[in-house]
This record gives structure tokens, C-alpha cells and sequence, in this order.
């Protein structure tokens, strides 16, 4: 019954920021990671950014310095501040958590960036 929801996703002009957000509900126990992905028309999902149960954040290359994850841990929501957008980063946005025996995914939140 854990459903995520994310939120938090529009329109902004190159250089402009958005913060995402993902509520997780229901009965999550043994959580080992939370993270985004995105999808580009025509790609692949590719991840952007984890953050481990302990707090340690990771990030895809493209995005490092730009990006950055953070989570409530207690309360099973994860952020996504993003900086300095570029219009490659437009894309559907979707939040992941990780758990023993398997992971759970959200709807996504659309991304635009205009140049």
C-alpha cells in the first residue's frame, strides 16, 4: 500500500530552480535508499540523485553542483533542490525509494526548462 507522490515540477526559464518534492505513504519499513530519476523524451531513465538511509548523497555527473538531494528521513520524504537549470534537464522527474526486496516509484513531475 506505499504510495509516492511527487510534486513540485513546471516551467522555469535556463538558470532558474526548482525544489521537488516526494511523500511517501503507508507502511515503509527498511528503507536503504531514496532517489530521483528522470526520463527525456526519446532516453532512457537515468538516475540523478540518491541519498542513502545513513545521509550520504550521491549525484550523476551532469548534475553535480547544480543539484541536491535531501530527505526527512522520519517522515519518508525526499527533495530534489535544483539549480541553475539547463534546458537538457528537462525531463519527467520521478522519485524512487529503495527497501528490502524491492523499490517503489512515483508518477513523476514534469520538468521544463526553457532557453
Amino acid at each position: 500500500q506505499v504510495q509516492l507522490v511527487e510534486s513540485g515540477g513546471g516551467l522555469v526559464q535556463a538558470g532558474g530552480s526548482l525544489r521537488l518534492s516526494c511523500a511517501a505513504s503507508g507502511m515503509i519499513f527498511s528503507i536503504r535508499a531514496m532517489a530521483w530519476y528522470r526520463q527525456a523524451p526519446g532516453k532512457q531513465r537515468e538516475l540523478v540523485a540518491t541519498i542513502t538511509s545513513g545521509g550520504s548523497p550521491n549525484y550523476a555527473e551532469s548534475v553535480k553542483g547544480r543539484f541536491a538531494i535531501s530527505r526527512e528521513h522520519a517522515k519518508n520524504t525526499v527533495y530534489l533542490q535544483m539549480n541553475s537549470l539547463k534546458p537538457e534537464d528537462t525531463a519527467l522527474y520521478y522519485c524512487n525509494i529503495g527497501v528490502r526486496g524491492g523499490q517503489y516509484w512515483g508518477q513523476g513531475t514534469q520538468v521544463t526548462v526553457s532557453s
